[in-house]
């Protein structure tokens, strides 16, 4: 590999073919970044459209095309990959280990990645328009009502799904064989722990999107009625095949997250995580119970009652090792030597506002109520606070925390501090009216919206700019940082607090774990 670091043909060579878990962490983290760009302006346009009741700017189809597109490319394009960089990135220097464990698997992982999404976004400029139908694209309105490019949609799905599945058995076997002498599981940091679960909960759900898909495929093309009633099928089954996945991923997408926060807090409160031990049982737990409680996504279909209780009790149930965790961050920040650089805000940005979420789908979870707030705007308020306050203020944490170990600079910290006040104020000016004009019964993907619900729409489409906005100052800090930062040093790493004396000893934050001690290999059966 040494040659690939010459000459200008030999530079492109160098991302195409690598089979470094640092080049392929870094093409994930920037390919994510774009796709988050990408996914935002589909919000933007989404909120431009819903600045003022009526119709300003796009057909309600195209309004329809962008909502649609926006969770695709958030949820597969930007969330899931970047936390997949992360891991790339971090879990073999974790674990101590020279590199993942199937590298050449890890390039394809990736590469995969880029088509695919180019192929979805040129749904958009196909006839009869990109699909329309939410990210969940519920049969028949996927199927038999769908517009021709829903084909590349499928494809598009089965390529992703493929990626995830690749990426998830080389971390795991990664975790499980290349672990350094010493490194038990019981040592590993936790962000290796809520990756090691996340693997193992991505390839057991991926499958399951791809046989609704599949499923799909065969209504659209080869005569089938999976989902017709018509023809003997049941579109609700499209539903719970789906939400069978469909659950589990939303704990993909926030078990990182997680992770993320657990190395964080202990590095700014100068003291190790509180309740180790639980933490990666209430992760373990949180995996297991997200398989059993997909319908209640489903109240509104008609359901058993029975089954409403099942699922109302089984999604209060996740509540308990969920509250855990947040017990365990605020138990290590209590009488920590707490500093409140940009990583840390983040990271208690998080805890604030992912428990405010958490108590929203606790709301939702009750089968009576949620028949008022399903498919409202208040659903809509709830998922945003999990996943932008809970997944995307992590994944922002975590490059503020760790671009110094990746690339030698410091970041500039004042410009920091300001992208985490203006993302949170903006963030919360966006979704915080939402969960009242849902209460009231505004529904959501809807391009229009009745007059008393201006007020709040403004604020929100306000907020959403100004969010979006403070994401491109976050850019320029990124780059900034790594063609002109501050070179940080082996002998001095910067803990934010120089000059104080603490009362407990200072870790570096940079350093996530320390080496654990070499074991006679004669003697290493850990």
């Amino acid at each position: 590999m040494g040659d690939h670091h010459h000459g200008p043909a030999k530079g492109l060579s160098r991302w195409l073919f690598t089979t470094n878990h640092k080049d392929i962490g870094t093409m994930y983290l920037w390919f994510a970044f774009a796709m988050f760009l990408l996914g935002g302006f589909f919000a933007m346009v989404i909120r431009a459209e819903l600045f003022q009741p009526g119709m300003q700017l796009v057909e309600p189809a195209f309004f329809n095309q962008m909502t649609t597109m926006h969770g695709l490319v958030m949820v597969f394009g930007a969330i899931m990959p970047s936390f997949v960089g992360l891991a790339n990135w971090l879990i073999p220097m974790m674990i101590g280990a020279p590199d993942m464990a199937l590298p050449r698997m890890n390039n394809w992982s990736f590469w995969i990645l880029p088509p695919a999404f180019l192929l979805l976004a040129s749904t958009l400029f196909m006839e009869g328009g990109a699909p329309a139908f939410g990210w969940t694209f519920y049969a028949p309105l996927s199927t038999t009502y769908a517009p021709p490019s829903v084909t590349f949609f499928i494809f598009c799905i089965h390529i992703l799904g493929l990626s995830s599945i690749m990426g998830s058995i080389n971390i795991i076997a990664t975790v499980m064989n290349m672990r350094a002498p010493g490194m038990t599981y019981m040592k590993m940091p936790l962000f290796v722990w809520t990756w090691l679960i996340t693997a193992f909960l991505l390839v057991a759900v991926m499958p399951v999107l791809a046989g609704a898909v599949t499923m799909m495929l065969m209504d659209v093309h080869f005569g089938t009625s999976f989902f017709s009633a018509a023809g003997g099928g049941d579109p609700v089954l499209f539903q719970h095949v789906f939400w069978f996945f469909g659950h589990p991923e939303v704990y993909i997408i926030i078990l990182p997250a997680f992770g993320v926060v657990s190395q964080i807090i202990p590095a700014f409160s100068r003291k190790p995580l509180f309740g180790y031990d639980s933490m990666v049982y209430a992760t373990a737990s949180i995996a297991f119970l997200s398989f059993i409680v997909w319908a209640h996504h489903m109240y509104t279909v008609g359901i058993p009652v029975a089954g409403e209780l099942f699922f109302m009790y089984a999604t209060m149930l996740i509540a308990v090792p969920t509250g855990v965790k947040v017990f365990n961050w605020v138990t290590t920040m209590w009488r920590g030597a707490l500093s409140f650089e940009t990583p840390m805000l983040f990271s208690i940005g998080f805890l604030v506002l992912f428990t405010l979420g958490g108590f929203t789908g606790l709301m939702l979870s009750i089968a009576p109520a949620d028949f008022q707030y399903h498919d409202s705007y208040f659903v809509v308020a709830h998922f945003h606070y999990v996943m932008v306050a809970g997944a995307v203020f992590s994944m922002t944490a975590a490059v503020y925390f760790w671009l110094p170990k990746w690339c030698g600079r410091m970041y500039n910290e004042s410009m920091g501090k300001t992208h985490f006040w203006i993302s949170f104020i903006g963030f919360n000016l966006t979704f915080f009216p939402q969960h009242f004009v849902g209460l009231a019964g505004m529904p959501r993907r809807i391009p229009d919206y009745a007059l008393q619900f201006a007020d709040f729409n403004m604020m929100s489409s306000i907020g959403a700019f100004i969010y979006g906005a403070s994401q491109l100052l976050f850019l320029y800090n990124v780059i900034a940082t790594i063609v002109a930062g501050k070179p940080v040093s082996d002998e001095k790493v910067w803990d934010g607090a120089e000059g104080l004396e603490w009362t407990v000893p200072t870790p570096a934050p940079y350093h996530t774990f320390e080496v654990p001690p070499r074991i006679d290999p004669a003697h290493a059966h850990s």
